[in-house]
């Protein structure tokens, strides 16, 4: 559990969270520990813009939600991911809108950085230009940037179909329900329309709470 002292930091899940207040500190550092990821990788993130990448890291290392999206990798520097969280979709309009302006050098964050420093920088041959110029369209932000974690959803925001990067936790943790709902529709074989014959494959191989 987080404590009260990380309220700002990762606070929606500050009372039922899989991340340490250290990990939650760390997401907020221009270059984190965590990842040794820099995000002004191509000068300085608007903060803005930075406000939604701290929002889905926090997402990724403290939800408790994602169970029904989670699966086994084989990879140096972890051994699972998410794939294909059905992302509401203001969420990632909002994203987009808030980092068009920004500067990056690549359409997929997952691979491809020149690492020799023991940082993330820009590959040779690449070109810092506007987000808007790498991902032209929300989707191909939220889908493409990390190699289709997130699969913009057709819902909105409270439907309790989609899940939300972040909430108000003084009113509840809305991707409870929504993690429950896909879990549930996973095991009867009863998907809403759009969400994939991936998610019914994981749910032969995860055990997800009941």
């Amino acid at each position: 559990m987080l404590s009260a002292a990380t309220e700002v930091q990762c606070s929606p899940w500050r009372k039922n969270a899989c991340c340490s207040v250290n990990t939650s500190q760390e997401l907020h550092k221009d270059t984190s520990r965590l990842y040794n990821f820099n995000w002004d990788h191509c000068g300085k993130m608007e903060p803005a813009c930075k406000r939604h990448f701290i929002q889905d890291t926090c997402l990724y290392e403290c939800s408790p939600n994602l169970g029904p999206w989670i699966q086994q990798v084989d990879q140096s520097w972890r051994k699972e991911r998410f794939l294909d969280v059905p992302l509401c979709k203001e969420d990632c309009q909002h994203w987009w809108e808030d980092c068009r302006t920004s500067f990056t050098c690549k359409s997929n964050w997952h691979k491809g950085w020149e690492w020799t420093s023991g940082v993330n920088k820009c590959p040779a041959g690449t070109t810092c230009r506007t987000f808007e110029s790498y991902f032209p369209s929300p989707a191909a932000l939220c889908e493409g940037l990390w190699s289709h974690s997130y699969k913009v959803s057709n819902y909105s925001r409270g439907s309790a179909r989609c899940i939300q990067m972040w909430f108000d936790p003084a009113q509840g943790n809305p991707n409870e329900e929504v993690a429950k709902f896909y879990a549930e529709a996973m095991n009867t074989g009863a998907m809403p329309h759009g969400t994939g014959a991936l998610l019914l494959s994981l749910a032969l191989t995860l055990q997800l709470p009941g």
